[in-house]
């Protein structure tokens, strides 16, 4: 799982043909618990990118997806968001929402 640092990695990391990015700010309870399941589910899928991006440091890009509340789950292919929800997941349900 990659960790954004700069602003201006974003649309590069964005490029592959599966992308997960959890959009989360660090005084978020759900935000945890759903980087647990994050955690689980990238080290079980190695060939999906997965993005944290700290909705709170980076709030333009933030701004840029309609991310209002954290957590929220964007799926980007090729540079373009798919679907993207918020809220805490299951791990089932991070799966199916990744399409795994």
């Amino acid at each position: 799982m990659v960790s954004l640092k700069m602003p201006y990695e974003f649309d590069e990391l964005i490029k592959g043909e599966l992308v997960v990015v959890d959009f989360y700010a660090d005084w978020c309870g759900p935000c945890k618990m759903l980087d647990i399941v994050i955690e689980e589910v990238a080290e079980e899928n190695p060939d999906i990118t997965f993005v944290k991006v700290d909705a709170d440091r980076f709030r333009s890009i933030a701004k840029d997806y309609h991310v209002l509340s954290v957590p929220v789950v964007a799926i980007f292919s090729n540079g373009k968001v798919v679907r993207q929800r918020s809220g805490l997941m299951r791990k089932e349900e991070l799966l199916d929402f990744i399409g795994k």
